[in-house]
């Protein structure tokens, strides 16, 4: 092994856990500042471009998802033969493997620890190039994913000077800082696009290794952006009759297939936020095809689309729409929706589920997505729009429960805290990620998948009226819980929260001063 004179950065800034010693708590500006400092201005750059916000969005004024680090994390997990190691505040990456585990992680997330002084001096660094050689085992990996989260990131840790293949193991260095990408979704970009970039030199240099399968025989559509496992084989039945079948679905679930990913005729941005995918894969010479065939309109422009994206003869198009669009009208017509929705998420499905509600006969009036609009997306949002449904991209937790309180509907779809204030005012309500985007979407099977699950939580309504009933002399707020009137009843005291928050903003204006000085 050899060694590398590692670069320091001196910083005009505090490191991020210098300071007032709060750390990765010591807010998304100082961060961002201390990032920029110590070197990582370009890979923020890039974000910035890649995942837009409103430079002048406030604290509320953006979408509150989980970290986004789980994003890339899951995907790394999810793929055979690969690593995931993170490097960061040992709260986050506690927080970030039990995440994992949660939702199905079967292997372990390597972490590198660290601490003030093995950050500023560079030994961090080192400690990750040593555990990369470690673990770059090719009998056991294809690939290592590092993921700095915020405080290595704001610190400058410079993962992209890593070797780029240790022992035949490929090496993938990323930044995912919660103050540079936005949601958990887009941080799967953020991996599937470092992942394909490296894949396409690979295939530049020479030849690669065949899908597990073999090649197609066909021409193939790759599917871009997690969707439930049904949906892959459902798109490759409709475009059977175009002569067309179905790729990959990127992020991929092992190194190879993203060689078969770059190898297709044309790409389905089935979620449209994948900007850093959507770059290699335009570099690579692909057509990037918007929307999804979801519900009967859907499908009928997804597949002309298509079609006309790989030359495909009209007659050949026609075919697969009288195929599959009688299906899908009669699925709608015999699983109908009836109730006002509103809808809310931060998977990056949210505008095409709202199409399928909208055409199961649903009176929806709100759609908030916490990803950012994208061209690929503009079918959807001018679809939703003529029908008078309110898009809202990068949508807050604000602005989904103000939704709520206007339009008051049968049942609330969205986030956790969404449900959770849906069903505190007796509105039924369904976790989306879990509840709905689990769930086909696309063609007859998406037209019916739907209208069971959410008929019968719209008919809970009693239920819940009934269990208010029951509970309504409980408390709620700062006298939440059952008090007895002889002990005293917990009051408010705005005077005093008023003076708490005039302190802590003094202290902060305190610690911003002294940091210019």
């Amino acid at each position: 092994m050899h060694s590398t004179t590692i670069p320091i950065v001196p910083l005009k800034v505090a490191t991020a856990i210098e300071g007032d010693g709060m750390g990765c708590h010591s807010g998304g500006e100082a961060m961002l500042a201390a990032a920029k400092s110590a070197g990582k201005s370009e890979v923020l750059d890039r974000y910035a471009a890649d995942y837009p916000k409103d430079p002048k969005a406030g604290p509320h004024d953006q979408p509150q998802s989980m970290c986004p680090a789980f994003g890339s994390l899951r995907v790394g997990l999810r793929m055979r033969r690969t690593m995931t190691i993170l490097s960061g505040s040992a709260c986050c990456v506690y927080g970030l493997t039990f995440t994992s585990h949660f939702y199905g992680a079967r292997r372990s997330v390597g972490y590198v620890p660290f601490n003030s002084e093995s950050l500023v001096t560079g030994k961090l660094f080192e400690d990750i190039r040593e555990a990369v050689h470690q673990q770059a085992d090719p009998t056991k990996y294809d690939a290592i994913v590092i993921i700095n989260l915020c405080v290595p990131t704001a610190s400058g840790v410079p993962l992209q000077i890593l070797p780029k293949e240790i022992n035949g193991v490929r090496i993938i260095g990323i930044d995912v800082p919660g103050f540079g990408v936005p949601t958990h979704a887009e941080a799967k970009d953020v991996l599937a696009g470092a992942m394909l970039k490296y894949a396409r030199a690979e295939i530049q240099a020479g030849p690669v290794q065949a899908p597990r399968a073999g090649r197609s025989t066909k021409p193939t559509i790759t599917l871009l952006g997690e969707m439930f496992p049904a949906d892959p084989m459902i798109i490759g039945m409709m475009l059977e009759p175009m002569g067309l079948a179905a790729g990959p679905v990127v992020p991929t679930r092992e190194w190879r297939e993203l060689y078969a990913a770059l190898d297709c005729a044309a790409v389905a941005a089935i979620h449209p936020f994948y900007t850093a995918s959507v770059r290699e894969f335009e570099a690579a010479g692909r057509t990037v095809v918007g929307s999804a065939p979801v519900g009967h309109d859907g499908t009928e422009a997804w597949l002309q689309a298509i079609g006309n994206a790989t030359n495909v003869a009209q007659v050949q198009i026609d075919a697969a729409k009288n195929r599959m669009l009688p299906a899908i009208k009669g699925a709608l017509a015999k699983m109908p929706i009836k109730g006002r929705i509103t809808l809310s998420g931060y998977e990056g499905s949210e505008l095409l589920v709202g199409r399928l509600l909208v055409e199961s006969g649903a009176d929806l009036r709100y759609v908030g997505t916490a990803c950012p609009r994208t061209v690929w997306s503009d079918a959807d949002r001018q679809w939703l729009e003529a029908k008078g449904v309110h898009v809202q991209f990068r949508a807050s937790l604000e602005q989904d429960l103000a939704a709520m309180h206007e339009w008051k509907p049968d049942l609330a779809i969205g986030t956790t805290p969404v449900v959770q204030a849906a069903k505190e005012q007796c509105t039924p309500a369904l976790y989306f990620t879990n509840l709905i985007s689990a769930r086909p979407l696309m063609g007859p099977a998406g037209a019916g998948s739907l209208a069971t699950v959410i008929n019968a939580a719209i008919g809970n309504k009693a239920r819940f009226d009934a269990m208010k009933d029951f509970f309504g002399g409980t408390g709620s707020a700062h006298a939440a819980g059952v008090w007895e009137a002889s002990s005293g009843i917990p009051q408010d005291r705005p005077e005093f929260k008023a003076e708490q928050r005039r302190l802590a903003v003094k202290a902060a204006k305190k610690r911003k001063a002294e940091e210019m000085i």
